[in-house]
């Protein structure tokens, strides 16, 4: 029957096989929880599926998060937050000198944490969940450590937010006759308005330092594409990533404890 040849024929063990689903057979809760838990932004009708769940894989990433995320509030703990409490006195008195050299302090910490947040995040945590959920869809970053170009990296570090912007905002702007410039910005734009609206939030205040950091990548792409080759465009994107994280995290936690602190004080 009908169902039978949508099934297809039986895959060999170890083949990468799934059952083809067509419009409206998809309109099923099955259908709308997976898409809704599955590592991805984008819907399909049919995802790529993985055989079988690999029990020695899952467990060595299951591993990695409760290790690493242990050793992310051990970092933040001992190591960024007394270093974010002693930068509030130069900022209260305005000494740009100490006020530097905290930033540069900061930026260590900050950026170690941040590299290890994305690999408990991009390769273990969405490992576990894809792995559990047989889903065979597994490039969840390329290779953006190696970008010569600012625009490289933000089109690397985080693919399945890349694709969604590409499919649902970029490709349907260059439909309608915008240049590629203009809704290269705009998805810069609106990503950074994503960006400050994850941090406003949770803090309660609108500060706007997330958004001109996520703006400020569209002159610094200019530049870097323009100006900076290989090598050299590579550590302009580690120096922005190593420097300009720091910035914020210290603009933010100073205007948080200048309005919830200091005035009770």
């Amino acid at each position: 029957d009908g169902s039978a040849a949508a099934a297809g024929p039986k895959k060999a063990n170890g083949d990468v096989g799934q059952s083809g689903v067509t419009y409206p057979g998809n309109l099923t809760y099955r259908n709308l929880y997976y898409f809704l838990f599955a590592p991805t932004l984008c819907y399909e009708l049919n995802f790529p599926r993985s055989p079988r769940i690999r029990k020695r894989f899952l467990l060595r990433r299951l591993f990695e998060m409760l290790f690493f995320i242990q050793l992310l509030v051990g970092l933040i703990q001992q190591w960024m937050v007394p270093t974010i409490q002693n930068s509030m006195k130069p900022f209260r008195d305005m000494d740009y000198s100490r006020i530097i050299e905290r930033l540069l302090k900061l930026a260590v910490p900050n950026h170690l944490i941040w590299l290890i947040f994305f690999y408990w995040f991009f390769h273990s945590c969405l490992n576990v969940v894809a792995e559990v959920m047989q889903f065979g869809d597994r490039e969840f970053y390329r290779d953006w450590w190696n970008s010569e170009s600012v625009t490289y990296f933000w089109q690397n570090w985080n693919i399945p937010v890349h694709k969604w912007c590409l499919r649902h905002f970029y490709k349907p702007m260059l439909k309608r006759g915008a240049s590629k410039w203009t809704a290269q910005t705009a998805v810069f734009l609106a990503s950074a308005f994503f960006h400050e609206y994850l941090v406003s939030v949770p803090l309660k205040m609108f500060r706007l330092w997330a958004f001109m950091g996520m703006a400020a990548q569209i002159p610094l792409a200019w530049f870097v594409s323009k100006f900076l080759r290989g090598n050299y465009g590579n550590a302009a994107v580690w120096i922005s990533l190593i420097i300009g994280q720091p910035i914020a995290v210290l603009m933010y936690v100073h205007d948080y404890y200048v309005l919830n602190y200091e005035g009770s004080q």
